[in-house]
């Protein structure tokens, strides 16, 4: 019986030095993160039959048990992901926004400061100082606007850069986990006895490579981990562990993709489908805000340049000729898929013909075996190629798509029409004289005529520019108030008749008499003449070309109605309205990014909380625990004090 109390006091004597271990164990873990706090377990030691009955024989500890929700984990681990990722995706859509709200630093200064110009060099076309200083605010206007590309595509750089960086990360974290499952596969016996630090530093890994991307956990044999990321791609498998890269994009060499290594090749994963933590917000953010940014920004360069140059060539300068362009236009950027066809012959051109469709997406043109297909990459729309070949370009939102060549299926391109127009936009005039403030045609009447009628200045329109439109000798309109007609039109155009009411009628090349009611409008060969009153029998009217119309400012007087005149988007907005679209998407996204981070991290703490109060170390509790097993340390040893007392009277008796 002495023995028997002896060995029940050395086993509760145990138990307590486990159960004090352990709580010390906790207390010095209490701030590493990831650490679960441990707990003993205890369970009746196997009991002796007497006879008499069943006697006891103390108790053992069955198991060292860390306090693991896996449900919690995985609801800290989401919310961390998403948390990172819009973390990622501030960071980044901050620095734009800063740069879009200077109002310094900002477009629309250097868009005003040049219309200002403009209006300033229209109002005295023939200054010298006021044509130099509209070339001066046109270069400061460009190199704005190369300037904020500039920005954009550096923080494009870092985005580049970062990517490189998270793929390193995630790397580094998949080879440790699978090193970790090695080590745990090798020391767990059995469900009850397993390393459970080793577990920890597992489980915080997994919490760690949330931050950089979302992943999911799946448990394997052996007590290993699966864990995949994206559409389901393995990263760890056991004791292997697969590897992401970086790989320049097929159609830009400039742009990093992420891809996944598979043997010798590296296949890229799309950006879809790597959502979450660092890397998906550093992805969803070049994708979904820096790309439209750059291509909204190079929209307004285009259109500004595109119509500003329609309207220069319209006008007649210093030197009596007609005007040429004014900006130089960057074409549209095309990157060939590197991957494509090696059989393909395939070339593949596009043009902006029609800056007011433009939009501010980019452009998917690819070889399905039977048809071309442009996919707009901004909503995903198609529009396929119709004839293929093709007998003349087709237009898509304001691009000429021209393809030639012999294709094969597969064959992709990727057309950014606005990409680089804020970044090669520049102005192609240096010489003052060359700027065409005037229109090219005059109107005039003699002082013969008797009536009231009057012809208006007159504009000419791009059908002027037509080879042998344009006029090289006076046209003379004479009018018949017996047929009230005008006649002398050149005989080889058709005339336009447009009335006050808006109905109008256009007449054959070779008409002598063309109709005249009050107010009616006259177009022919891009010219367009309005005339009012009521002209006499006999009274004339000359339109002629501008000779020595040094001081005429009708061209200029239209290039400075275009900065209030509703250019983009189909007719419905004006540069600086567009450019302000753009500001304003980029505030309101900031302020989304910002505010769904805030929730995020609000759901983040507090799923972590919930966590921890299951999982983490309470020193209160620790403390307790340590009184505890203190007493029961104590009280064992009492145990074994008295079965010695014990034995040792019975040895006395034996005396």
């Amino acid at each position: 019986m002495t023995s028997n109390l002896l060995s029940i006091g050395k086993s509760g004597l145990l138990a307590a030095q486990v159960g004090l271990s352990t709580t010390g164990h906790n207390i010095t873990n209490a701030n590493v993160d990831g650490y679960n706090r441990q707990v003993v377990l205890q369970q009746t030691a196997q009991f002796n039959n007497a006879g008499y009955g069943f006697v006891g024989n103390g108790t053992e500890v069955s198991q060292v048990k860390r306090q693991y929700d896996g449900f919690m984990a995985a609801q800290v681990n989401g919310a961390q992901a998403t948390t990172s990722s819009l973390d990622a995706y501030y960071t980044q859509i901050t620095q734009i926004d800063n740069m879009l709200a200077d109002p310094t630093a900002g477009l629309s200064p250097a868009m005003a400061d040049f219309f200002k110009g403009v209006q300033d060099f229209s109002s005295n076309p023939s200054s010298v100082s006021s044509r130099q200083a509209l070339l001066s605010s046109a270069n400061s206007l460009t190199a704005r606007f190369q300037g904020l590309s500039a920005r954009l595509t550096e923080i494009g750089d870092g985005v580049n850069s970062q990517i490189t960086s998270n793929v390193k990360v995630i790397n580094s974290y998949a080879k440790q986990i699978a090193e970790l499952n090695t080590a745990i596969t090798n020391l767990t016996v059995n469900e009850s006895n397993q390393p459970n630090d080793l577990l920890d530093q597992r489980d915080q890994l997994i919490t760690e490579l949330n931050k950089y991307v979302k992943a999911t956990v799946q448990p394997g044999a052996g007590n290993t981990i699966s864990v995949s990321i994206g559409s389901g791609q393995p990263l760890v498998v056991g004791d292997k562990n697969f590897e992401l890269a970086t790989t320049p994009s097929p159609t830009d060499p400039n742009r990093l993709d992420v891809g996944y290594v598979t043997g010798s090749s590296v296949t890229k994963l799309s950006e879809s489908s790597l959502s979450g933590g660092a890397l998906g917000g550093l992805l969803e953010f070049r994708s979904g805000s820096l790309d439209r940014i750059q291509n909204s920004l190079g929209k307004v360069a285009i259109a500004l340049a595109s119509t500003f140059n329609e309207q220069h060539k319209l006008g007649q300068d210093l030197n009596g000729d007609m005007g040429g362009d004014f900006f130089k236009l960057p074409d549209p950027v095309i990157g060939a898929d590197y991957r494509n066809n090696a059989t393909s012959t395939t070339a593949l051109s596009a043009k902006v013909s029609d800056p007011t469709k433009l939009t501010a997406s980019d452009y998917a043109v690819k070889y399905d075996g039977t048809n071309y297909v442009v996919t707009r990459q901004s909503d995903g729309a198609k529009t396929t190629i119709n004839p293929y070949p093709q007998t003349v370009p087709q237009t898509i939102d304001g691009v000429d798509f021209s393809i030639t060549g012999t294709a094969a299926e597969g064959d992709n391109f990727m057309v950014r029409p606005t990409a680089h127009g804020a970044s090669d936009l520049a102005v192609a005039i240096t010489d003052r004289n060359k700027l065409a403030a005037g229109a090219p045609i005059a109107t005039g009447a003699p002082v013969s005529n008797t009536g009231s009628g009057k012809l208006g200045a007159g504009s000419v329109d791009k059908a002027y520019l037509t080879p042998g439109n344009a006029l090289t000798g006076t046209v003379t309109l004479t009018y018949d108030k017996a047929t009230t007609s005008l006649s002398g039109f050149p005989a080889g155009q058709a005339v336009t008749v447009k009335g006050l009411n808006g109905a109008t009628t256009t007449y054959p090349a070779g008409t002598a008499n063309i109709p005249y009611t009050e107010g009616d409008s006259f177009s022919f060969g891009g010219i367009n003449v309005n005339l009012t009153g009521a002209p006499a029998q006999g009274d004339k009217f000359t339109i002629a070309p501008n000779s020595g119309g040094v001081g005429d400012n009708r061209n200029a007087a239209l290039l400075a109605g275009l900065q209030t005149k509703n250019i983009l988007d189909g007719g419905k907005a004006t540069f600086q309205g567009s450019y302000a679209e753009t500001v304003s998407y980029v505030g309101n996204k900031t302020r989304e990014v910002q505010v769904s981070g805030l929730a995020s991290l609000a759901l983040l703490q507090q799923t972590s909380t919930q966590q921890q109060a299951v999982s983490g170390v309470n020193l209160d509790e620790e403390a307790a625990n340590l009184l505890r097993y203190q007493q029961a340390y104590q009280a064992c040893g009492k145990v074994m004090q008295i079965a010695s007392t014990l034995f040792d009277v019975v040895i006395g008796l034996g005396r």
